[in-house]
């Protein structure tokens, strides 16, 4: 490719279902060995092979990119909470790119930008880390405690705990008075 052409735009067999206010950032075919697919970044989220919706920024704990591969973990919901969700990690996903293009930098930097607070706590049985996200095309922020893995999830001394640590985090990053 030229310095100013542009990668092709994405075949319409492979655009998923996008919603009236989602745009295509950057996509790249894929293979996972269970066959070939498209990874499409939006403006709203990431749209993996085989999944039929999209991920949101907020949701995606890790992406890594070894330079050939990215590996996307996403967010488990374990406990509903008053005001936040306790998470863990979900099962990683690989795809391998052979022409990442922009996709990369486009999920790092998006999935970088949707952190608002994380701090790393001790807590028992383990520790926490708890999160303050921006959810695309919403207002505010969503609360996440992600336990650590080989933290128990069904601990009420636990969940108390995180109960406690997230009104902490929220106080502390509460704006001034108006």
């Amino acid at each position: 490719m030229g310095l100013f052409s542009r990668k092709p735009k994405l075949p319409p067999a492979d655009r998923p279902p996008l919603t009236a206010d989602e745009r295509v950032l950057a996509w790249a075919a894929a293979g996972n060995g269970e066959g070939d697919g498209v990874v499409v970044a939006t403006n709203l989220g990431l749209w993996l092979p085989g999944r039929g919706h999209r991920l949101g920024w907020h949701t995606i704990l890790k992406a890594v990119w070894s330079g050939r591969e990215l590996t996307v973990t996403p967010a488990e919901p374990l406990v509903e909470r008053d005001g936040y969700t306790v998470v863990a990690d979900g099962p990683a996903e690989t795809y391998l790119l052979l022409d990442p293009g922009e996709l990369p930098h486009q999920v790092r930097a998006r999935v970088t930008r949707s952190v608002a607070y994380t701090e790393h706590q001790p807590v028992p049985g383990g520790a926490a880390r708890v999160a303050a996200r921006r959810v695309a095309g919403a207002d505010g922020l969503t609360w996440t405690v992600r336990l650590d893995p080989g933290t128990p999830a069904d601990d009420e001394t636990l969940l108390v705990d995180t109960d406690r640590l997230v009104g902490v985090a929220r106080a502390a990053t509460a704006p001034a008075d108006l």
